[in-house]
């Protein structure tokens, strides 16, 4: 291995370092507390170094948007999908409660941490997760052109079944099974909240 490649490894190891870092503060301390003199302290690191990998928190924040948001999109694109839109939006369902369950840490990053959001933005913070809530929102569009969902807004449809999803998968992650009321949670309770949402949008229900 030339010098070349051995600074580019070590620069990459540094990066690896600082995101997983900043991550985890982020979930665990929260957004706002975290400053970047912070995550510098938490890899041993000076935070002079971390400017050499990243402008500010924002580009920081960026970086790891991107990077979580494309193993979500991965994990929804690892099967090919079916070509029923139901059963396209069934299997994303549960691919989705997957990644969250397996990557308890990057799921309450990406959406049980409250962030600030760059005004140059504009609401969307990665290209990655906009192509994630995409593949539901054009199965739901498909779902209603071919008479399988009644006919409504395809965005709140989405909207709808991910708000479901995601409350599972948040108390999956974050409550002890003896918290769950009476009892701990039904084995298959995430195929049973995807199941319920898409019933409620049902064009005939038997």
């Amino acid at each position: 291995m030339g010098i070349a490649e051995r600074r580019e490894r070590e620069r990459e190891e540094v990066r690896r370092k600082i995101l997983d870092a900043a991550r985890e503060l982020f979930a665990t301390e929260g957004y706002e507390r975290v400053t970047m003199r912070r995550i510098a302290d938490a890899i041993e690191y000076s935070p002079t170094a971390l400017y050499h990998h990243f402008e500010d928190k924002n580009a920081l924040v960026d970086a790891l948007c991107e990077e979580d948001f494309g193993r979500l999109l991965g994990a929804l694109l690892t099967r090919e999908l079916p070509s029923d839109p139901i059963e396209q939006i069934r299997q994303m369902g549960r691919a989705y409660a997957g990644f969250g369950l397996e990557n308890p840490n990057h799921y309450r990053y990406m959406f049980m941490t409250p962030m600030e959001f760059k005004a140059s933005h504009d609401h969307e913070l990665s290209q990655s997760g906009e192509r994630a809530f995409g593949l539901l929102r054009s199965a739901v569009e498909n779902a209603i052109a071919g008479g399988r969902f009644r006919r409504g807004d395809a965005l709140t449809i989405a909207q709808v079944l991910w708000s479901g999803l995601h409350g599972v998968v948040a108390l999956l992650i974050t409550y002890d099974p003896k918290q769950f009321p009476h009892g701990p949670a039904a084995p298959d309770l995430v195929d049973q909240v995807i199941d319920a949402g898409i019933r409620g949008f049902l064009a005939t229900t038997h």
